[in-house]
């Protein structure tokens, strides 16, 4: 095993830090792609119900629907097992480029897609098929966006400006609800139902074509540009070898954590819009408001989350997150289905406990690679863990309150997902600070990169 150097930092020889100006420029072009990815999830989640009346017929029309959203996480791992070597071995921003057309370009493709009663069956196939591409495309794109936006901020900011990839994720969710809600006070819920509800799908496809010009103004990172040519040169099996021989443990922890994450993030952002209509009972213009404005207020206090993780460490702000919402989440639910108000200030105390989460993912989740795997890492752990807990958590939530009657059953996944987080982030080493440079592991500097003959053999 080769340790040329236990620093894990830059060597003299390396390129200067890029400038303020520059690191603002892949922060924007990061984010927005993001909020692309996330208007898709969000536009989605929001348009269930017009979804589940063109494409599903019969009485469990709804449920098929969440089930076809919880589809494309299937294929998430399958994108991070693709499209993250890749990234590690031809760069960051050309996977990204792909990722963003796929993405885009299948959500807008469901604007054009006939319903049920035009082609029959082959309707909902179809959109399961591009839900299936949105998924793939999504397993390399958050992974990918993350690590650039990592690998550019300076590292004593670096949650700060990693925050603005979930002030992205935020931004996406939450103009997909105000699209929506916006066409329905001004159409009516009849027009909607007919054929307004494809105009934020069109919308998508603009959104992916200026992410796409944003990020093709940008260099690679200035991590990827120095790591040694041989370490970008490892086939696709000499990432796997590197990766599962050495950093099975980063994989685990990253994994627990993301099902804190993921759970929390797909109950209070993309299930609520649904629960809040039923079983709570709140019409969908209540609803859909009650989303937008606990989304808004939680943009606002994303770049703060990032910054007190810069001053007091990334682990004080996850044990705070995750222990609080423990604690909160029955409460919440129960208060939330007394009405319009009190469903706003629910979910806006779960939103303000979930922010320190959120707000350091950017952070937190690339500096437990080195950089030669620090995409593959990154991408197949978090979404091995999304396919598994995350994007099923709407149907399983909607599922089991239908079969037990009990409104309160997303508070107990949100509990369950909180306790393995916790146990994960006791295991994860503290990072804040940490120069992702070189190719050792930035909390620890060693440099654990296997050299080619060794890599082959554990391939074997």
């Amino acid at each position: 095993m080769s340790i040329p150097d236990t620093s894990g930092s830059a060597s003299p020889a390396s390129p200067p830090e890029p400038d303020l100006k520059t690191v603002r420029k892949a922060v924007a072009a990061s984010a927005l792609g993001n909020a692309t990815e996330w208007f898709d999830y969000g536009l989605y989640a929001v348009s269930v119900t017009y979804l589940a009346q063109h494409f599903f017929p019969g009485e469990h029309a709804q449920l098929m629907a969440l089930l076809t959203f919880a589809v494309s996480f299937i294929f998430r791992p399958l994108g991070g097992i693709i499209w993250g070597p890749m990234g590690d071995r031809l760069g960051r921003k050309r996977v990204l480029a792909l990722t963003i057309l796929l993405m885009a370009g299948s959500t807008f493709c469901i604007a054009l897609l006939p319903s049920y009663a035009t082609i029959g069956v082959a309707a909902p196939i179809i959109l399961v098929l591009l839900r299936v591409i949105q998924g793939f495309s999504s397993g390399g794109e958050y992974g990918g966006a993350a690590t650039f936006m990592a690998e550019y901020a300076p590292d004593n900011r670096r949650g700060f400006f990693g925050s603005f990839l979930e002030f992205g994720t935020l931004a996406g969710m939450a103009a997909g609800s105000l699209f929506v809600l916006l066409l329905q006070l001004g159409l009516g819920e009849q027009t909607m139902t007919d054929w307004a509800w494809r105009i934020p799908f069109v919308f998508a496809g603009v959104l992916g074509v200026v992410g796409l010009y944003l990020r093709s103004q940008l260099d690679e990172s200035p991590v990827y540009e120095e790591l040694d040519s041989g370490d970008n040169d490892k086939t696709v099996k000499e990432v796997f070898a590197t990766l599962f021989a050495n950093y099975k443990k980063q994989l685990l922890v990253l994994g627990g954590m993301v099902v804190a994450v993921n759970v929390v993030n797909y109950t209070l952002l993309s299930y609520m819009p649904t629960y809040l209509q039923d079983p709570v009972g709140m019409s969908a213009n209540a609803s859909l408001t009650v989303m937008f404005l606990a989304q808004a207020f939680m943009m606002i206090l994303i770049p703060f989350g990032g910054m007190l993780s810069d001053k007091v460490g990334r682990k004080p702000v996850w044990y705070f997150s995750l222990i609080g919402l423990f604690v909160a989440a029955i409460p919440m639910f129960m208060l939330m289905a007394n009405g319009f108000v009190w469903a706003l200030i629910g979910l806006a105390v779960l939103g303000v406990l979930y922010i320190p989460q959120i707000s350091t993912i950017s952070a937190t989740f690339p500096a437990m690679f080195p950089g030669p795997v620090r995409f593959a890492g990154f991408a197949i752990a978090y979404n091995v863990s999304t396919a598994l807990f995350g994007g099923t958590a709407p149907s399983i939530s909607d599922g089991l309150i239908g079969a037990t009657g009990n409104t309160i059953i997303p508070a107990y996944l949100v509990m369950a997902a909180c306790a393995i987080g916790l146990i994960a982030t006791i295991f994860m080493k503290e990072t804040n600070g940490a120069s992702l440079r070189g190719c050792g592991l930035p909390e620890t500097g060693a440099d654990v990169i296997l050299d080619e003959s060794e890599l082959v053999n554990d391939a074997k």
